[in-house]
């Protein structure tokens, strides 16, 4: 390759903003094998998910082994950028975070939980003026349902002072319409928060591209 098309020179002469994503994974893994350089082995790896780090996140580490050349230390590194990633997209600056609409929720959750294959129900917890006080994952399901623990959170809604609630749970399909078992707890957590007097402001149900809220849906 000649100096002036490798990544590294290319970023260092033009910045990171001008390569393609195949390229930029070439700068962190590095090293390819004998006849199969690395940013070959990089556009092998990106073409496995079709171009989008939405579906590189999902894949397995085993998947990304099926790749000639990444074994289990570049299987970790992959993993490691895209953790980076999601822990990038959850920080806030500043105060804390103040919910006032269902889109707050979303912002909040959307790269906790909406990418995910599996589902999870995660509640936050909030004071008086609606500000997160903390977020707790509740439980962690299959691909398609998850187990509802009303009295875990009524349980840690008391222990931090709560005053507010927000429920949020993932549909890994994508599919953003709620089903019976998502009203049926719903109403139970409506029914809990009431008997504590805490307020139950939203469900959210959350996917990597968009966002459904009981709120919002008149249906609390």
């Amino acid at each position: 390759m000649d100096p002036d098309d490798q990544p590294r020179e290319r970023a260092l002469k033009y910045g990171c903003g001008v390569l393609p994503t195949a390229d930029l994974w070439a700068l962190i893994l590095r090293t390819g094998l004998p006849g199969k350089p690395i940013t070959e082995m990089c556009r092998d790896l990106m073409h496995s998910c079709d171009g989008k780090l939405f579906r590189l996140e999902r894949m397995e580490r085993a998947r990304f082994m099926q790749v000639k050349g990444i074994g289990t230390t570049k299987a970790l590194q992959i993993e490691a950028v895209m953790e980076l990633i999601r822990r990038y997209c959850k920080e806030t600056v500043g105060a804390a975070v103040r919910i006032t609409r269902s889109e707050d929720i979303y912002n909040v959750m959307r790269h906790e939980i909406g990418n995910l294959p599996h589902e999870e129900i995660w509640t936050l917890f909030l004071n008086r003026k609606n500000e997160i006080l903390s977020k707790m994952q509740i439980t962690r399901g299959s691909s398609t349902a998850s187990v509802f623990d009303l009295k875990r959170i009524l349980k840690e809604a008391l222990m931090r002072d709560a005053d507010g609630v927000v429920m949020c749970h993932n549909h890994p399909s994508g599919n953003l319409l709620s089903s019976s078992q998502d009203d049926d707890i719903t109403r139970k957590m409506q029914q809990g928060c009431r008997t504590m007097d805490l307020r139950f402001l939203d469900h959210v149900i959350v996917t990597s591209s968009g966002f459904y809220s009981y709120a919002d849906n008149g249906k609390l």
